[in-house]
């Protein structure tokens, strides 16, 4: 099942079995490994640091991406969203 047949066990643990799920693929596997850094950087400032610098060049990159557009030259998506 790609990875839903334990993505789904996962979901459905007991109360008393603190479990963090992710999404499956690469994208899961990067914020796991974010949400990981984040609880080390609480108590390691240079971590913390490094982790906001992360976060800050993310931010700046999907700032300044280019969306898709249509021929129109507007976005495709902007009519469905609402």
């Amino acid at each position: 099942l790609s990875g839903q047949d334990s993505l789904l066990s996962i979901v459905q643990m007991p109360a008393g079995v603190p479990v963090a799920t992710f999404a499956i693929g690469e994208a899961g596997a990067t914020n796991a490994a974010l949400f990981a850094v984040s609880l080390l950087a609480v108590t390691d400032p240079a971590l913390s640091n490094a982790l906001d610098a992360y976060r800050f060049a993310r931010r700046e990159q999907a700032a300044n991406s280019i969306l898709p557009t249509d021929e129109s030259g507007k976005d495709p998506g902007a009519a469905r969203v609402r």
